[in-house]
């Protein structure tokens, strides 16, 4: 008994050691550099301009419904974001490579064949539920042909030889995909830029970043020249920028949706229980008919679909994540947490109980160790493809100051905090996977099967892109659900003062996804989903 005090005793102070080491440098680097990032303030702030194809506001759900009814030529619907895309991605710098002529011979292809088919519309929405919608890919899920080489500079760049399990998936359900968009250097940032492609902009504020990895999606999504994505999440890759450009976002339970075809990837075993290949939409309707079409489970197909009624559901939340580490929400994050509190407690009768979890003070701790501990992820650090190729992250990272690197500076931090997470002690690690086994259990036992925890995505809406550099500790309010292997949905709430998007998180239990889904749906019903870019500067939105 007195060695496990002793063992918790130097646990302790060693986390208390890492807590304060990483405040107290990123407070550092928020003074030194804090006021140059805020001279962007200082340029003229662009949005995307305004949607004037009507086709382009319909839900998916919408869309291939009249497609199957002959309602409107699947052609039409091709060209609309073909147009779209080439119209915003000059102010966005979100696509990597486009396929349109294709996806536009495949669209005369399903007309042709809706013309003499007699398969009727009940058989084809079962067969092909996704029969010609377009889709946005991530540049870091293979599609067969198109670049694959996820913002790595190289000098023979990478071309996906086969589909991802989740692209083979969404082409067998008639989905069209239109293009593999941009990505931070092998997703290692929540800022998406590169040296390939170069760096992604906001739909709503030019001036801002629109998150990451996930941000050449995201951006595209709030831009209305996408409709469905398909994306991934492994710190929050997917909830970030969804909530950064006004879409939902939803990280599956693990398992549900096949990882197969991702790059970066892992042999650890753990991997698939952290990292997600996820979905982001612009409407909410549209979640369960993208999320079934990508499952690889009957499971996960009816998990998907479960139906829910509100009042039979339990509601919790939660304002900050209670670690030291962190920052506590602004004023406009906290409001839309309230706001949505006092919508279900007026509308549907619905408790909301306010709650606090103990290990929650260590998520940042928990987090951060257990997936810098994961083995043989791939990185230019580890060239699993071609070992002679990986680089030192020590050695990189003195020719990156000397202006001789190739790799960007997140690509380098995430090389050398790998390289200090393994050495931390084994017994420290224990420590962390104990923890996050009591807060898992704890999830499980007040959620249950039919309750949901509303927590805050991020501390504010978009930063300028290099702030995100002193908000590192931050994206534990994301990462955390990652670790605990959790489904989450991110939702849309409204605008902040600064007229841009913020959001909240809804999170439940493993197999639970219709419970988020659910909520999603019905804070879109509520407030309104995501708005147009250009909409937002004529109105006056408040998130309180």
């Amino acid at each position: 008994m007195l060695r496990q005090i002793r063992r918790d005793t130097q646990m302790e102070i060693v986390a208390t050691v890492v807590r304060f080491v990483c405040k107290s440098f990123l407070f550092l680097l928020y003074c030194l550099f804090g006021p140059f990032f805020k001279l962007r303030t200082l340029k003229k702030r662009q949005q995307c301009t305004s949607i004037d194809n009507q086709i382009l506001l319909l839900s998916a759900t919408k869309i291939a419904q009249k497609i199957r009814m002959k309602k409107i030529r699947c052609e039409e619907v091709i060209v609309a974001y073909v147009e779209r895309c080439k119209e915003v991605n000059p102010v966005l710098n979100a696509v990597v490579e486009n396929r349109y002529e294709t996806a536009l011979r495949e669209a005369r292809e399903i007309d042709d064949f809706l013309k003499s088919t007699t398969i009727n519309e009940t058989r084809i929405a079962h067969e092909k539920p996704l029969l010609g919608v377009p889709i946005t890919i991530k540049e870091s899920i293979a599609v067969q042909g198109m670049s694959h080489s996820v913002g790595m500079k190289e000098s023979s760049p990478s071309r996906a030889t086969r589909d991802a399990d989740v692209v083979m998936r969404i082409r067998e359900a008639g989905g069209i995909p239109l293009l593999v968009s941009n990505t931070p250097e092998l997703c290692l940032w929540w800022h998406t830029f590169n040296k390939v492609t170069g760096a992604t902009r906001n739909p709503y504020d030019t001036r801002r970043t629109p998150g990451g990895s996930s941000g050449g999606e995201a951006a595209l999504l709030g831009a209305g020249a996408s409709l469905l994505s398909l994306c991934s999440d492994i710190a929050g890759s997917a909830r970030l920028p969804a909530m950064f450009c006004g879409v939902f976002g939803h990280k599956p339970t693990p398992n549900w949706v096949s990882v197969e075809g991702h790059k970066p990837g892992s042999t650890d075993v753990n991997w698939p229980s952290y990292f997600a290949i996820g979905v982001m939409v612009r409407y909410a309707i549209d979640l369960p008919l993208v999320l079934t079409a990508i499952s690889q489970s009957n499971e996960a197909r009816i998990g998907f679909n479960k139906k829910v009624r509100l009042k039979d559901m339990r509601f919790f939340y939660m304002t900050n994540s209670g670690s030291i580490v962190t920052n506590s929400p602004d004023s406009d994050m906290k409001n839309a947490i309230h706001k949505l509190v006092k919508y279900l407690e007026t509308t549907h009768g619905v408790k909301v109980q306010k709650t606090n979890f103990e290990n929650m003070r260590s998520a940042f701790e928990i987090s951060t160790t257990i997936l810098l501990r994961l083995e043989n992820t791939y990185s230019m650090f580890n060239r699993s493809d071609d070992p002679k190729k990986s680089k030192n992250a020590f050695l990189e990272t003195l020719k990156y100051i000397f202006f001789q690197s190739s790799y960007t500076y997140p690509a380098l931090l995430y090389g050398l905090l790998k390289n200090i997470g393994e050495r931390f002690p084994r017994s420290y690690y224990n420590t962390m996977i104990e923890k996050k086994m009591q807060l898992k259990q704890q999830f499980e036992k007040m959620l249950g099967n039919n309750g949901v925890l509303i927590y805050p995505s991020f501390i504010s809406s978009a930063p300028y892109p290099h702030e995100i550099m002193y908000n590192a500790c931050n994206f534990t309010y994301l990462m955390i659900f990652n670790t605990l292997g959790l489904p989450v949905t991110q939702c849309p709430l409204g605008f902040d003062k600064n007229r841009l998007p913020i959001g909240l998180q809804i999170v439940a239990n493993p197999g639970c996804d219709h419970l988020t889904i659910a909520v999603a749906q019905e804070i879109e019903r509520a407030f309104g989903g995501w708005q147009e870019p250009s909409l937002v500067e004529k109105k006056s939105y408040n998130a309180a």
